[in-house]
């Protein structure tokens, strides 16, 4: 008898928690949002959908469950519409690592809750996100792999000089986040604007400013240009700074001040504010620019989705003046030969792993391979081949010894311009 009644009461609770009583709240009903990027930094989700919001419209919100800012271009109560839109970016647009997320975002969301991020081509979920960028605490590492002698990727911080390399790619560090404009706490810091424009037509330009202290040649930190920002006091006794705003596709522009006493050309008050200049200009005929925001995947000619910002700033600019030649350098960190991973000939996806193929060859070969990944993709946007070479160094032209603390810095891509 009573195992009769055991039976039927867990028959009665199956049917309970089927149908739901009067007046009993449902499930929640998560919207969908279909998320092209991930940010640790609200910074980086900023300039992300700023560069975005030229093909979509776009918005971005926290994810208080992973401590991220999702970038999104839809948000819709019909997930099936969010998948087939996410598939959609994936095959036809530069967001190749498109995904969906069903849960609460931003004002709605509290740490606890429990949205998913599911994958649009296995309709699973997704447990590692693809994030952007990292905290500004972590080692230093290579945003592209360094090759040591050994044939082996290297990451190099202050504590190593040379260990195989063991980070994901998505646990990579730009070098925006190496310092930053975050909260002052300094009583004698001031509040700066730089002001970033094109010389020849005042045009406002998106970049950053790097504060150093002039006495112990130390950076102080990175700033925003265009907006207010608290800059710390460099409490040296001269109390002189070196302001450096390098923006891709525009010359190195440097300003020497004092920072308790700020004056030069164009310097002023406005709100309380040190109102500081920067007129860029162009880049000209002989000047190399080092595309820093453009990172590589680990032993690929790949690059990064991060990367589309600075290398659609050359587009840009090449479809700006038709009388710019460039020549696109590549160089590695030492001379070893090791695994390539190329993108498919047929392949129009510059920013994924996805359709790849992998190989073997030297530091050059890869150095080749990341040049000329970069001028495929200008061909492939319209700019004329004829307008463009390519120059693979490998490891032949290092800026530091290749077991430096800043091996980093060897790895790059640099770009020349022949003609304007």
């Amino acid at each position: 008898m009573k195992k009769c009644y055991a039976i039927a009461l867990i028959g009665l609770l199956i049917l309970q928690s089927a149908f739901k009583a009067p007046g009993q709240l449902p499930d929640p009903q998560y919207a969908n949002y279909v998320v092209i990027g991930a940010f640790e930094f609200k910074k980086n989700a900023i300039k992300f959908t700023n560069q975005a919001s030229k093909d979509f419209t776009v918005k971005y919100e926290v994810n208080p469950s992973r401590n991220l800012y999702y970038v999104y271009i839809l948000k819709t109560n019909d997930k099936k519409q969010a998948i087939e839109e996410a598939l959609r970016l994936q095959s036809n647009s530069p967001y190749s690592d498109t995904w969906v997320y069903s849960g609460p975002l931003g004002a709605e969301a509290i740490a606890t809750s429990s949205g998913k991020d599911i994958n649009p081509v296995t309709r699973k979920n997704i447990e590692t996100i693809p994030v952007a960028d990292t905290p500004a605490n972590q080692p230093l590492v290579s945003l592209v792999a360094p090759r040591s002698e050994a044939g082996e990727e290297v990451v190099v911080n202050s504590n190593q000089s040379e260990v195989r390399e063991s980070t994901p790619p998505q646990e990579t560090m730009s070098n925006e986040n190496q310092s930053s404009s975050a909260i002052v706490s300094d009583d004698k810091a001031r509040s700066f604007f730089f002001k970033l424009y094109r010389a020849d037509n005042n045009e406002s330009i998106n970049g950053d400013v790097d504060v150093i202290d002039a006495e112990r040649i130390k950076k102080l930190g990175t700033y925003a240009g265009n907006t207010d920002v608290r800059v710390a006091s460099p409490g040296n006794a001269s109390g002189n700074v070196s302001l450096i705003c390098e923006v891709f596709g525009y010359r190195k522009t440097q300003k020497d001040m004092n920072f308790n006493n700020p004056e030069g050309e164009g310097i002023g008050i406005e709100n309380n504010a040190v109102v500081v200049p920067f007129d860029l200009v162009r880049l000209q005929k002989g000047d190399i620019a080092v595309m820093y925001n453009v990172y590589f995947f680990k032993d690929a000619g790949v690059m990064r989705p991060e990367s589309r910002w600075e290398v659609n700033s050359l587009l840009d600019m090449l479809n700006e003046n038709p009388k710019y030649k460039i020549k696109i350098h590549g160089h590695t960190n030492g001379n070893a030969s090791g695994k390539i991973i190329s993108k498919s000939e047929k392949s129009d996806n510059f920013f994924s792993l996805n359709d790849t193929k992998e190989g073997f060859g030297s530091a050059k070969k890869l150095s080749q391979e990341r040049a000329e990944v970069i001028r495929d993709y200008l061909l492939a946007n319209g700019i004329d081949a004829k307008r463009m070479h390519v120059k693979a160094w490998g490891g032949k032209k290092p800026v530091v010894d290749k077991l430096h603390t800043q091996a980093q810095n060897n790895v790059r891509v640099e770009i020349e311009i022949l003609e304007n």
